[in-house]
């Protein structure tokens, strides 16, 4: 066993047991355990931890604790995402995923989805894991996550535009709200008859897509949408 002084700072807490969430802390660790496990060992997955300092030095995650250490815990900080960054909202985040594919980001959302798949499907396709789940987020296949703090779903859109930079990349209404795929435009005489007709009178832009069929055009749902959106991203 290593025993080592550990701090948590801000909001990296909530993770902790309440005993812990004062400040300073002795924490003994497994023989050879790295940063990386003992951070997890206590509540913190390594997605939500940024910069580890250790005895005044940073350290990375896979270094060993060893006896004595001094370690201190900041939060990620926020970072921009690629413009091609992709998502994948696990379960419980259905109105999240939707409105990420608002703003344009590929954003994966199935129900169906066992952890393992989750899992898989982060490493392979290389997506963004949001959940509210943070034992999941402790996968070592998942290199880039974020444990979703916020309950309603415009707070927690608010949570991922901050922490990824998402308003200098987004690019809204260019991707299918139902199957995530892209929007193309449409010609208004080729979709005529998959519209209703007084549609048709109002509007000459539409945009369609390839996968489920659907139609766009901005109608009053598209102006609340562009308005929740424009006080998101400020």
């Amino acid at each position: 066993m290593a025993t080592a002084h550990f701090e948590f700072h801000d909001d990296l807490a909530l993770f902790l047991a309440p005993e812990h969430r004062a400040g300073r802390f002795l924490h003994s660790c497994a023989r050879a355990a790295s940063l990386k496990n003992a951070i997890e060992s206590l509540g913190v997955p390594h997605t939500e931890a940024g910069a580890v300092i250790v005895n005044g030095t940073p350290a990375t995650l896979q270094r060993t604790v060893r006896e004595g250490d001094d370690v201190v815990v900041l939060p990620a900080q926020p970072r921009a995402a690629a413009a091609d960054a992709r998502f994948l909202a696990d379960a419980h985040l259905g109105g999240l995923a939707r409105f990420l594919r608002m703003l344009g980001y590929d954003t994966l959302h199935d129900q169906a989805l066992a952890d393992r798949e989750i899992c898989r499907k982060a490493r392979e396709e290389q997506r963004i894991v949001l959940t509210r789940d943070r034992e999941l987020l402790k996968h070592r296949e998942i290199a880039h996550g974020c444990y979703v703090r916020a309950l309603k779903t415009e707070a927690q859109l608010r949570e991922v535009v901050l922490r990824y930079r998402l308003g200098e990349s987004a690019a809204p209404f260019t991707r299918c709200l139902h199957c995530n795929l892209p929007l193309a435009a449409a010609d208004k005489a080729s979709i005529a008859e998959r519209v209703p007709p007084r549609i048709l009178e109002l509007h000459d832009r539409f945009t369609a897509c390839a996968g489920c069929g659907r139609i766009y055009w901005r109608g009053t749902h598209y102006e609340r949408m562009r308005a929740v959106l424009s006080s998101v991203l400020g």
